[in-house]
């Protein structure tokens, strides 16, 4: 927990410091009381006491405790101002720092815990902030401070607080061995609840089809019932603290009336009224120091949980990417001084994943000039879409090199590098929002600016190029708003071929010097598999493409088709070379074709 406070601004601190030194002040205030109820009580018991006096020291009374009422509103104030500032910018570094993840750094987290982790853990951090960081300044405070006050006041009544105070000790020990194991465990058991929920919203279609309804309500009530006795037993646990402070507090109260009523008994007369308001203001002060226990109880209760929860949003703060951004803006230059523009070239690129011992990929080595179509194909699990994922980095070659314009990817700031690219991946993503801003997406300058208006917008007419390229016309043009039509959450409202190509649309939309498809023409039917290659070759003919592709029929006209069989590059060159040369190749194209389109 005291990690995490380095995310804290100056400002923050500043407020804090403030609310600390209010926080003092109204601990002095409350200390103040009972000196002036002892005034109170020593001019009622003094014969010819003016009332005047007691109106006097009444006035005053009131007076300190409006003081403490305006200062523990003015901290309540401020650490509610500083738990929302602090809360906001944790989930802001939380999601930038995903937002800079790759897929192994994703791997060590599932998505139901990051999740958890920006929105409960985060609730957490700010429920601590707000209510306990006071707390735990002002209960030890108060309990010094109180048990200096009365010191001295008589040994009976220290000894009964002493007492009073080792049995709260002891309890709130037993009570935190018991509970903080099981508050760890809190905060994984509401992953699991959010992982189950979730693995269910998505996968609703297959549940239906499945009938696995039932399945599905068993483990939810698995992970419901795994949180809801945990946090039972911690609720039970801690409903224990109330009751046995008050019987605490209670049981002080009586010792200390009971022993004053001896003392006072055996007394002498003239001592009877000073020992009467030593009793007073002993009764005031230890109830003071029994109400800092039961404050330091409620810091007890809110730090177990906010402490796993700074743990839990300190792993993914101080998870490093494994690809790191370069510092070259610019590609190389050909021989007469023109800087490239697509070329892709892999040297002797060897990859091998995180948690992997087997290499995926293994002495890879092709060149695709700008211009160009290449292909890659092969049996699953040869690693195609992994080869074409190394060009965006989304991971690293483990060996070799991967250069896009004659420069090492990793030279090159990542922003850069990615501006050249436009990918599709092999499963489309829509977002929630219209036609217009998923093919637009992610652009506000705009990478083609033929298809950016005078304030920076995208023009309905780029957009609809873009769309017409991706033959998505046919079904955006039956859409109610056109261009303008709502994408649900996920592209629910489009079919699986629909978003395809609005994910085709989209790359296009930036007019860059690489295209990367992964496997994204799938879902299409071979009409409009067609189509989208003769768009492409025609609108995008500058641009680099890289095919990833399970038919024959989608690359057979590349420019150079590069073989891959357990991540070994065992062919390369044009359909025709291929059918001669390659067996692992002539052996995926006759499974697919038929003998008159083998001869044609």
């Amino acid at each position: 927990m005291i990690r995490i406070c380095k995310y804290l601004s100056k400002a923050e601190w500043g407020q804090l410091f403030v609310g600390l030194l209010l926080t003092v002040a109204q601990i002095w205030f409350n200390l103040e009381l009972p000196d002036y109820m002892a005034d109170i009580t020593r001019l009622v018991e003094t014969p010819g006491s003016e009332m005047h006096d007691v109106w006097v020291a009444g006035g005053k009374m009131l007076a300190v405790a409006l003081g403490a009422v305006v200062c523990m509103a003015l901290t309540g104030l401020i650490t509610a101002r500083v738990g929302a500032s602090f809360s906001r910018r944790l989930r802001s570094l939380e999601f930038s720092r995903v937002e800079s993840f790759g897929p192994a750094e994703m791997n060590r987290f599932s998505t139901a815990s990051l999740i958890t982790r920006s929105t409960n853990d985060i609730t957490q951090i700010q429920m601590f902030v707000t209510m306990g960081l006071m707390l735990l300044v002002q209960s030890p405070i108060m309990a010094v401070w109180a048990v200096c006050k009365i010191a001295g006041k008589g040994f009976d009544w220290t000894l009964a607080t002493g007492v009073a105070v080792a049995i709260l000790l002891v309890a709130i020990a037993v009570l935190m061995a018991l509970v903080m194991p099981k508050f760890k465990a809190m905060q994984t058991l509401t992953d699991n609840i959010n992982r189950v929920a979730r693995e269910n919203l998505t996968g609703l279609r297959v549940v239906r089809a499945y009938n696995a309804e039932d399945y599905q309500e068993a483990k939810f009530d698995k992970a419901n019932d795994d949180l809801t006795n945990t946090q039972l037993f911690t609720n039970r646990a801690m409903s224990v603290m109330m009751p046995l402070m008050n019987t605490v507090m209670n049981g002080l109260m009586l010792a200390v009336y009971w022993i004053g009523a001896y003392l006072i008994d055996a007394a002498d007369m003239m001592d009877k009224l000073t020992l009467f308001s030593n009793m007073v203001v002993f009764s005031s002060y230890s109830v003071q120091v029994i109400m800092s226990f039961l404050m330091m109880s409620m810091v007890f209760v809110l730090w177990p949980r906010a402490d796993v929860s700074a743990k839990r949003i300190l792993e993914v703060l101080d998870t490093e990417p494994t690809v790191v951004s370069g510092t070259r803006t610019a590609g190389a230059k050909d021989a007469a001084g023109r800087e490239l523009r697509g070329e892709v070239e892999f040297r002797d690129v060897s990859f091998t994943y995180p948690d992997s011992r087997e290499p995926m990929l293994e002495h890879v080595s092709f060149k695709a000039e700008p211009g160009q179509t290449v292909a890659f194909i092969g049996s699953t699990g040869s690693g195609k879409s992994t080869l074409v994922n190394l060009v965006p980095r989304f991971y690293d070659a483990t060996e070799g090199q991967v250069l896009v314009d004659g420069v090492d990817v990793r030279d090159y700031e990542l922003k850069t590098l990615r501006d050249k690219i436009g990918y599709v991946p092999q499963r489309s993503v829509m977002f929630k929002g219209t036609v217009a801003s998923n093919v637009t997406y992610g652009d506000k300058t705009g990478i083609g600016n033929a298809d950016i208006d005078a304030s920076g917008t995208a023009t309905a007419a780029g957009v609809e190029a873009a769309i017409d390229v991706a033959q998505a016309s046919e079904f955006v043009d039956k859409m109610p708003k056109g261009i303008d039509s709502d994408i649900a959450q996920g592209g629910s409202n489009v079919s699986g071929g629909q978003k395809q190509r609005l994910s085709i649309a989209r790359a296009v939309w930036r007019h860059p010097e690489i295209l990367v498809f992964d496997d994204s023409f799938s879902a299409l039917d071979f009409r409009t598999d067609r189509e989208v290659r003769e768009a492409l070759a025609r609108e995008c003919a500058d641009s680099t493409k890289l095919i990833v592709a399970q038919r024959i029929g989608t690359i057979m006209h590349a420019d150079c088709i590069v073989v891959l069989d357990d991540g070994r590059v065992v062919g390369q060159g044009t359909h025709r070379e291929l059918l001669e040369t390659c067996e692992v190749y002539r052996e995926i194209a006759e499974s697919q074709l038929s003998e008159a389109e083998l001869a044609a």
